[in-house]
């Protein structure tokens, strides 16, 4: 067989993007594909067909997470190189956030079958369930399930915000696996995906080799106080709910703001009883997003949080409840495998620079079970989770072919080609 140098189908993996990204678009524009929604079986369904159209092995575990895998007699044995995202989405999203780095995975098994290459190991493409975590909390259910950091029973028991079950929606869609989640046992994972910031653009650089991840911290607060007549009820005299919020929201906001420190915080959700315009709330329920990427920093936040609820709760007369949603420790990917990226891209003679990851990602809780690493292509503007998401197609290119680069790297050596 001829062997020539691997080179991405820019063509294909555009194509494929721009097909996916159509795929839960509604009459009005907006993009959303929630996990086991029907929306994600069309996207599912999709995917499926592009990895039986490419000769893999496709497999779905019982969390519902697809593989595609290439592998021979010569390598079966040996642990896969893991390459994967998700193709689940926000509310009005854009089209690149997930599904780049899987159609890229995709892409880079494609090109080394058609170079002729031999694979010492297994390379798999995976698409995780529920990275997003808009149905169902957590988010990143998907591969924190398959790392085992969560029992598969417990996930697909999970109601999530429209009152469906998680597993019964699987079921429905035709997702629900019967794979053990981690009968595959990685040797390493790379995800590309883009940055969902601004950094790259902002200092001119076309790839970033992620070192770490920021820690998150998720919570549901709800706070109930008691409802009254809005003209009546002298200031003086009211256990308003909606106020207390307010000042958690504005107390957030101060302290990040103040800090010296990376640390950010976002009140996403809020929710008020009985939610009339002139009755004063008796109860408010909203969403804190902590992320720091140190574990002492983020739980010195927390603290700082429940010191300042317990003060409020006193101050202003109100009961203060407080749900953990979600909790994840700072991320230190691989070290060789930063590494290797950055070699991979200077030898295209690509600006190249470290970075932390503000957003989660699957590779986050597959670095609990593999060496792990991301590639950072930028975001114009930083913009994601809007459909005016945006990565030029030039970096895009770049992305996939460090990619493709860092993968034949790992699993090919002299005498592996045919």
């Amino acid at each position: 067989m001829n062997v020539r140098e691997p080179s991405i189908d820019m063509n294909r993996l555009f194509d494929r993007l721009r097909s996916l990204g159509a795929i839960g678009r509604g009459e009005d524009g907006k993009l959303v594909r929630l996990s086991a929604s029907d929306n994600d079986k069309a996207g599912r369904d999709c995917l499926v067909s592009w990895l039986n159209e490419a000769g893999l092995e496709v497999a779905v575990d019982r969390i519902g997470n697809v593989f595609g895998i290439w592998r021979d007699e010569s390598n079966e044995k040996e642990m896969p190189l893991l390459l994967g995202s998700h193709i689940d989405t926000v509310i009005d999203a854009g089209m690149y956030d997930g599904c780049f780095g899987v159609l890229s995975g995709l892409e880079v098994i494609e090109t080394l079958k058609a170079a002729g290459i031999r694979p010492q190991r297994p390379v798999v493409v995976a698409a995780f369930t529920n990275e997003e975590g808009v149905r169902y909390a957590p988010d990143m259910m998907g591969s924190l399930v398959f790392a085992g950091g969560m029992p598969v029973e417990e996930a697909l028991a999970v109601i999530g915000h429209d009152g469906s079950v998680l597993g019964d929606e699987l079921r429905r869609i035709g997702y629900a696996g019967t794979l053990d989640p981690g009968f595959l046992k990685p040797h390493a994972y790379l995800e590309l995906h883009i940055e969902q910031g601004p950094v790259l653009e902002r200092e001119g650089f076309t790839l970033g080799a992620v070192e770490n991840l920021q820690g998150i911290s998720w919570q549901r607060i709800t706070i109930d106080g008691i409802a009254n007549h809005a003209g009546t009820t002298p200031m003086s005299m009211r256990r308003d709910a909606g106020h207390a919020a307010a000042r958690v929201v504005t107390f957030l906001r101060d302290r990040a703001m103040a800090s010296n420190s990376p640390t950010v915080a976002t009140v996403g959700c809020m929710q008020f009883e009985p939610n009339a315009i002139n009755v004063i709330p008796s109860r408010a329920m909203f969403t804190v997003d902590l992320r720091d990427p140190n574990e002492q920093r983020l739980r010195a936040e927390e603290a700082a949080l429940a010191t300042f609820l317990e003060g409020l709760a006193k101050a202003e007369g109100v009961r203060v409840s407080v749900e953990r949603l979600a909790r994840f420790e700072p991320v230190i990917f691989d070290g060789d495998l930063v590494a290797h990226i950055e070699e991979a891209a200077s030898r295209r003679g690509l600006a190249c620079r470290r970075m932390t990851s503000g957003a989660g990602h699957d590779a986050q809780m597959i670095a609990r079970i593999s060496p792990a690493a991301m590639i950072f292509v930028p975001s114009v503007g930083g913009i994601s989770h809007n459909p005016a998401e945006f990565t030029p197609e030039a970096d895009l290119v770049a992305g996939a072919t460090v990619l493709l680069d860092v993968v034949m790297d790992l699993v090919r050596s002299s005498g592996a080609q045919a």
